[in-house]
């Protein structure tokens, strides 16, 4: 189901996707999180009950927009970075860039794109926050997952350059707020930041985010409490 899913995308909609979306909506498991690797399908859940914290959506209300070739060109950017790699690197294998450590990818500087630089470096600073954040879970530490959170959208809007104005100005809402972590979720260019809130601090967020985004961009951002439940299921 997951990889008709995906096929669906690259054949129909144009958008030459991985399997992340698709597989969490299959195999999601309620109060978990997964590590997936897109490579070998092999998954593995976290568990997930911030005690004290809230999981909500800010709907930025600009519309989500992957089908462009922005998704596209990010991937050839990677692709183009893997390819500067295996030939500076002939005896190592790169299938992906997840396959390159730092000094490798510096190694390479010169021989790509500043821009093709770039995306690369997120992604591999994405797989190292990942693994910290799966760690983090294990020991109900979300400081670190939010701290992380952070420096993902961070990643994401300045270095893959995904984000959008006012993405950014509901992450930055979020940390004048005192708000634990935030970042874009999803594709970008639109669509919703995700935010790790305090109990205590829930109601003056959302408030705050509310009266100064409509004042800046004339418009509320929605708001979605997050739920985290099972997978696609049969249910009858």
């Amino acid at each position: 189901m997951a990889l008709a899913g995906q096929a669906t995308e690259h054949n129909y909609c144009g958008v030459n996707c991985g399997i992340m979306d698709q597989f969490a909506s299959v195999f999601g498991q309620e109060g978990k999180l997964m590590r997936l690797d897109c490579r070998s399908r092999e998954f593995e859940y976290f568990p997930f009950h911030p005690k004290g914290y809230k999981l909500v959506l800010l709907d930025s209300k600009v519309k989500h927009e992957l089908a462009s070739s922005a998704y596209n060109e990010r991937r050839k950017s990677c692709e183009n970075v893997v390819e500067a790699l295996q030939k500076k690197f002939p005896e190592k294998k790169f299938g992906t860039l997840r396959d390159a450590d730092w000094a490798e990818l510096d190694a390479v500087k010169a021989d790509v794109s500043a821009e093709d630089y770039k995306r690369a470096h997120y992604v591999l600073g994405e797989k190292d926050r990942v693994l910290a954040v799966c760690n983090a879970l294990t020991k109900d530490d979300y400081e670190t997952v939010g701290q992380k959170m952070y420096e993902t959208h961070e990643g994401l809007s300045k270095e893959y350059e995904v984000s959008c104005e006012e993405l950014d100005y509901l992450n930055e809402l979020a940390k004048a707020n005192g708000v634990t972590g935030s970042r874009i979720m999803g594709g970008g260019f639109g669509g919703c930041t995700i935010n790790l809130v305090k109990d205590e601090l829930y109601e003056q967020f959302i408030a705050d985010a509310k009266v100064k985004y409509a004042a800046k961009y004339n418009r509320e951002p929605a708001v979605y409490n997050v739920v985290i439940s099972d997978g696609s299921r049969k249910i009858c």
